[in-house]
C-alpha cells in the first residue's frame, strides 16, 4: 500500500510533527498507569512469571505505578491451588495480591480440574467466560500482553 518513501516524504513534509506526536504520548503516559495483563497455562512456568512481575513493579517504582493482572488457565492453575499447589508460589502470589495485582482464574479450567475459587488465594477473581475471553476484554481496554 504505502512503501518507506512515502513516510519519508510525508516526515520531511510536516516538519516537527512526529516530536508532537511524541510529546502527546509522553503527556498521556505521564497521567496514566501502564496496564497489563500477564498471561499463564504452564505449570512449569508459573514461578518464572511471578517473578517476571515482580521485577516489573519495581521497574516501574512500585505497585502505584501499574496495573497488573494474571490471567490463569490449564495446568497453572493446579501450582495455585492452596490446598494441592506449590506453598512458595502460593506464598509469592499472595505477596503479589498485596501488591495490587489481580489474579484472574479460568472458569473453564476449574470445572474441568472439578476445584473452587475458594481452593486459590484469597481475592482470586472467576474469569466466567474463560480465561483467554478474559484476556482480549482486557486487550481491548488497554492493556498490554505479556505472556513470557
Amino acid at each position: 500500500m504505502f512503501n518507506r518513501r512515502f513516510f519519508f516524504g510525508l516526515a520531511a513534509a510536516l516538519p516537527g510533527a512526529g516530536l508532537l506526536v511524541k510529546t502527546a504520548t509522553k503527556a498521556n503516559a505521564a497521567n496514566e498507569k501502564a496496564k497489563v495483563v500477564y498471561h499463564v497455562s504452564d505449570g512449569d512456568k508459573v514461578g518464572f512469571v511471578l517473578g517476571n512481575i515482580k521485577n516489573h513493579i519495581n521497574g516501574v517504582g512500585g505497585p502505584e505505578n501499574i496495573e497488573i493482572v494474571l490471567v490463569a488457565h490449564g495446568p497453572a492453575v493446579k501450582m495455585l491451588n492452596t490446598i494441592s499447589g506449590d506453598q512458595s508460589i502460593i506464598q509469592n502470589m499472595t505477596g503479589l495480591m498485596g501488591q495490587k495485582v489481580q489474579l484472574h482464574i479460568c472458569a473453564n479450567t476449574l470445572k474441568a480440574l472439578k476445584t473452587e475459587l475458594s481452593d486459590l488465594p484469597e481475592g482470586a477473581k472467576l474469569a466466567e467466560k474463560g480465561g483467554v475471553v478474559r484476556i482480549a476484554d482486557l486487550q481491548q481496554q488497554g492493556y498490554l500482553y505479556i505472556r513470557p
